[in-house]
């Protein structure tokens, strides 16, 4: 119970500024309805008015909760509306590209360790590719795509890829070369193949390395997913309705959207650490 009560706190602390910051920024609309109409406004009537604003500035977390709810539990997840369908085709994204950098991060990593010119020529480029801004990248990547006939899914999760592969890279490279100099001499001592030091030494110790990655990476994608649907006009994803919040003022779909790719994401770095501790516990090293 003493575990949670930091937590708790800091949730409270940020609930607090959240309703007062509501209060200040919903005001001014406040006062211009009150002056119009020739009536007074009272710090209660001026405390429910920014609360209950329909298009407030910034929404109040009941705002949100109402909206999520009513767009989760209350709606088809096959509705337009539904945000549960929204994540779905976000998460699909999300989750294709996260699988394609994974697995060019991998194969990245092990010819940067096990080749020097890779290592030479490659790693600096890796670097470099993630100084070129994704939303100056992403309509590139689409509209390239849409030139030879591919649409869809696809480019969203080669936008994902783009952003999960850089860490899968450098946590792999540090991974594989984390066994020391005395471990490396007593393969070589049992006359180990580079193939059976891989498998048997480099693999294993890169592990708490990757699945650490791992983490960055998902998120990571999930952004990268998201980011794809504004510049294509997507009519579902959580981006869509980041996109159709912002052309119709809909602050409330706005931070709904927000909170539940939020949570989406949560939801995916947990699962990737629940996948950690399994495996670095069979691994005997947990």
């Amino acid at each position: 119970m003493r575990s949670f009560v930091p937590v708790l706190t800091v949730v409270t602390g940020i609930f607090a500024v959240w309703y007062l910051a509501a209060i200040w920024l919903n005001a001014p609309w406040a006062y211009d309805k009150a002056t119009r109409s020739g009536e007074v406004l009272t710090l209660q009537t001026l405390i429910a008015d920014t609360w209950s604003q329909d298009k407030p500035k910034l929404p109040a977390p009941h705002q949100v909760g109402i909206e999520i709810w009513e767009t989760t539990v209350e709606k088809n997840i096959t509705s337009k509306r539904s945000l549960i369908y929204h994540s779905w085709i976000t998460l699909s994204a999300t989750l294709l590209g996260f699988a394609l950098g994974t697995g060019l991060g991998i194969a990245l990593a092990i010819g940067i360790v096990y080749n020097r010119t890779m290592d030479m020529s490659v790693m600096p480029w890796v670097i470099a590719s993630q100084t070129i801004p994704i939303l100056a990248l992403a309509p590139m990547i689409i509209v390239v795509l849409n030139a030879v006939g591919i649409s869809g899914l696809l480019p969203k999760a080669m936008i994902s890829m783009y952003l999960s592969f850089f860490p899968v890279v450098v946590g792999m490279v540090k991974g594989l070369r984390s066994p020391d100099a005395m471990q490396l001499d007593q393969m070589r001592t049992w006359n180990a193949s580079p193939a059976q030091t891989f498998w048997r030494l480099r693999l294993p110790s890169s592990m708490p390395y990757l699945f650490t990655s791992l983490k960055v990476a998902m998120a990571a994608s999930l952004v990268g997913a998201i980011v794809g649907e504004l510049p294509t006009g997507a009519v579902a994803g959580l981006g869509a309705r980041l996109l159709a919040g912002s052309y119709f003022g809909q602050t409330i779909q706005i931070w709904s959207a927000l909170l539940m790719a939020a949570a989406l994401a949560a939801a995916l770095v947990s699962l990737v650490g629940l996948i950690q501790r399994i495996t670095l516990k069979r691994m005997g090293m947990a």
